[in-house]
């Protein structure tokens, strides 16, 4: 694990911060000693662990869209970044299909826009622009996807991500080969964690059924994810930044997934979570005819592994059940930023 006192009085940049990923990773930037500035909109979610956890009383927050270029500059130029990590999007499949224009507009005119940002400042030395494992044409393959096959999501979620990720390509060819800001993109699979209370997800959805007493249905049971727990890639992303910062030549792009053992079908992580919650909770196959989204899907992170030695931490099961143990935390009225320090210590740890 590299040293988090790196980031102890560097100057940060995160948008997208009012969300799950972007929640937890303020709060460790904070406990780092990080002065961190967010731009998000509004937390996307009620409850939202963005308010559960008093984040905003940890980071400077803007509240603003990412499409809103005049606003993000003014907000970037106050702030004056050396890294930034850039996590605003559009994240889900199914309102990708609802909502393109948007989708499209967000995940990669937000690209164009905060690289602009940097393009025209001369304080930032390190950014990383955080993608998905989608941007890959999927073939189904049962190997795991490499940092240098096709980029060609499907879906309008996914094809905006690959298209995020060129648009990183281009600005780092055409502006940046001089080598002055590096530049990086991470790719990583599903997360989870306490505090995510997006909809159309599996392991909120297994909250929410939970906490209401009722049955866990399932609407694709049958599909093959890398799930890993939300402090696996932010851990990841925060290597990465730190590392180009201080030696340019570690700028590429990185896969941050799981395992193959923690490639799990989507039903056996819902059973995963019901031994852990207990209460007898059941499991409902129920196929909706949803559209199109990958059956089988995995990263191969050697590159990640080769170049910083790094290795997940966390199998799924204990992601699981630190995922479970937040939610009760929360459920009781406990204290969750408590639950949320203990967390990073133990993984930090790998207790």
């Amino acid at each position: 694990m590299f040293d988090l006192s790196f980031y102890k009085n560097k100057k940060v940049f995160v948008t997208g911060h009012t969300g799950f990923k972007g929640s937890w990773l303020c709060h460790i930037l904070a406990n780092a000693g990080a002065e961190v500035t967010g731009y998000a909109l509004q937390p996307p979610t009620k409850p939202s662990l963005y308010e559960i956890a008093k984040i905003g009383n940890r980071v400077k927050t803007v509240i603003g869209d990412i499409r809103d270029f005049t606003n993000l500059q003014k907000a970037f130029n106050e702030a004056s970044p050396e890294i930034v990590l850039h996590l605003a999007a559009q994240p889900l499949v199914r309102d990708s299909y609802q909502n393109p224009a948007y989708t499209y507009e967000t995940n990669v005119m937000g690209t164009v826009n905060i690289l602009e940002c940097v393009r025209q400042s001369s304080c930032v030395k390190s950014f990383l622009n955080v993608t998905t494992d989608k941007v890959y044409l999927n073939n189904e393959w049962d190997r795991g996807y490499v940092e240098d096959d096709k980029l060609d999501g499907f879906d309008p979620y996914s094809n905006s991500k690959s298209c995020s990720e060129l648009v990183t390509h281009s600005y780092k060819n055409s502006f940046f080969a001089d080598g002055k800001v590096a530049i990086s993109t991470a790719r990583a699979g599903n997360v989870i964690g306490g505090g995510d209370f997006a909809t159309d997800r599996i392991i909120p959805d297994c909250v929410r059924a939970a906490m209401q007493g009722e049955n866990i249905i399932v609407r694709n049971p049958y599909s093959t994810r890398p799930y890993q727990h939300v402090l696996e890639p932010l851990m990841a992303y925060l290597m990465i930044a730190s590392a180009q910062y201080q030696d340019g030549k570690y700028a590429g792009w990185y896969n941050v997934g799981p395992d193959d053992v923690d490639c799990f079908q989507t039903g056996a992580l819902v059973d995963l979570f019901v031994k852990h919650w207990g209460n007898g909770l059941k499991l409902i196959n129920k196929h909706d005819g949803g559209p199109h989204e990958a059956g089988f899907l995995k990263l191969d992170s050697t590159k990640l592994k080769q170049t910083f030695g790094w290795q997940p931490k966390w199998n799924l099961e204990t992601a699981v059940t630190k995922t479970v143990e937040w939610t009760k935390v929360w459920q009781s009225g406990g204290d969750v930023r408590a639950c949320m320090d203990r967390q990073i210590e133990e993984f930090i740890n790998n207790e």
